[in-house]
């Protein structure tokens, strides 16, 4: 293994388990496949297959939190989250990814202070009160945020906790039906992926197995952790991300 493998895996770990949490692995592992030599959109591609094993063993680890919300199942959010994906990923392969990349720190500043002025500002309702977004009105969201996921993923988790928090779950339950949901939408991308693209299947194999560990941790503190506590954390990834993305840009 070579300097830049074990380089891969750390970042991998650090990636799952921020999955699990909040979303934004990917920021981590795009620019560390851009460090051992991919192109950008090797590196995307590469990155959305990797973390996808991850996702899927921290969907699977946090099941009994996931819910519905805003009035809709967890099935019809799972078929609006696949359809979407797919749509995404043919976007992705169909059109360059440089305009949409332009808009991600905008969209993360944006989902992090939606999430933010929810935890915090927002009078404290009832348990049974009704949800902020018409079930209408959270399809049409989940739709384009999968078709963003397909695309390019970025801060993904974010927007879509922004999302399910409005929608009126808490945030514990929407860590979980958003890790759920990233893994639905990852892999009509995925499968999109695999069938049309070239695949180094050595850096797919360090990086999942990494993000899988990873991922198990974070269930563990998505599980563990003071609910105050995780909201900060939380907003603090969201900001952390957003800096980062307009220095990058």
């Amino acid at each position: 293994m070579h300097l830049s493998d074990f380089v891969l895996i750390a970042v991998a770990l650090f990636a799952g388990a921020q999955n699990a949490l909040a979303g934004g692995g990917s920021f981590l592992t795009f620019p560390a496949l851009l460090y051992v030599g991919l192109d950008p959109r090797a590196a995307n591609i590469t990155s959305a297959i990797a973390l996808f094993p991850g996702q899927i063993t921290t969907s699977l680890a946090g099941r009994s939190l996931v819910s519905g919300a805003a009035g809709l199942s967890v099935a019809k959010l799972f078929w609006i989250s696949l359809i979407g994906g797919a749509l995404g990923a043919i976007l992705l392969l169909a059109t360059p990814v440089s305009v949409f990349t332009h808009l991600v720190p905008y969209l993360v500043m944006f989902a992090t202070v939606v999430f933010a002025w929810g935890s915090f500002f927002q009078k404290s309702r009832p348990a049974d009160a009704a949800p902020r977004v018409s079930p209408r009105g959270a399809a049409i969201i989940q739709f384009f945020i999968a078709i963003y996921g397909g695309y390019f993923g970025g801060g993904i988790g974010i927007l879509m906790l922004a999302a399910l928090t409005a929608a009126g779950l808490a945030v514990r339950n929407a860590g979980a039906t958003k890790n759920l949901l990233a893994g639905v939408m990852n892999a009509a991308a995925v499968v999109l992926f695999i069938w049309r693209t070239h695949v180094d299947w050595r850096i797919v194999f360090y990086v999942a197995i990494a993000a899988i560990i990873g991922g198990q941790f974070g269930v563990f503190l998505l599980r563990r952790i003071n609910e105050v506590l995780l909201r900060i954390g939380i907003t603090a990834i969201g900001a952390a991300l957003t800096i980062g993305l307009f220095i990058r840009a």
